[in-house]
């Protein structure tokens, strides 16, 4: 096997500490029974535009946009309990190296997420890193895209709680 192949340890400091609105928000979504919605975080623009459909999608009824950085590195914190405990999470992976999604798969479960790959649905920019060499608008245009095409799909698979 090449190390390439091989699983590998992250060894993250614990921290005492909260966010503060995490906790609000986190309590609230449990309460609420909201699907996290989260999403590549990568510096280029395929990571951009994935950022940018979770929000699109985090703002359909039922779902809302969840922390990684919680999730990952603030176990006990009560957004990391409303990713960990949901019955479904949303991920939306800005290319085919699913980053998040290699991550999140053997922290939750394969069963519990749904992963999308964002570059799939728009085809576009797999040659461009900056964001700045891809207009605000394009950006936007293809966040939409992955977005309307998500909410679809998962408006057919979840039974979203209505009011």
């Amino acid at each position: 096997m090449n190390k390439s192949e091989q699983a590998f340890t992250v060894v993250v400091t614990p921290t005492t500490n909260r966010c503060p609105i995490g906790e609000t928000i986190g309590n609230r979504n449990i309460a609420q029974g909201r699907i996290p919605v989260l999403s590549c975080e990568g510096a280029c623009i395929r990571g951009e535009i994935a950022r940018l459909a979770a929000n699109l999608v985090a703002k359909e009824e039922g779902f809302a946009r969840g922390c990684h950085g919680e999730l990952l590195s603030v176990p006990d914190s009560a957004m990391a309990r409303w990713i960990r405990q949901a019955k479904q999470v949303v991920l939306i992976d800005g290319c085919f190296l699913r980053c998040h999604g290699r991550i999140l798969e053997n922290l939750l479960g394969k069963e519990q997420l749904r992963q999308f790959d964002a570059l799939a649905v728009y085809k576009k920019y797999s040659d461009v890193f900056d964001l700045d060499a891809v207009p605000e608008e394009e950006r936007q245009q293809a966040a939409r895209q992955v977005a309307d095409l998500l909410i679809a799909v998962l408006k057919k698979e979840v039974s979203v709680p209505c009011g």
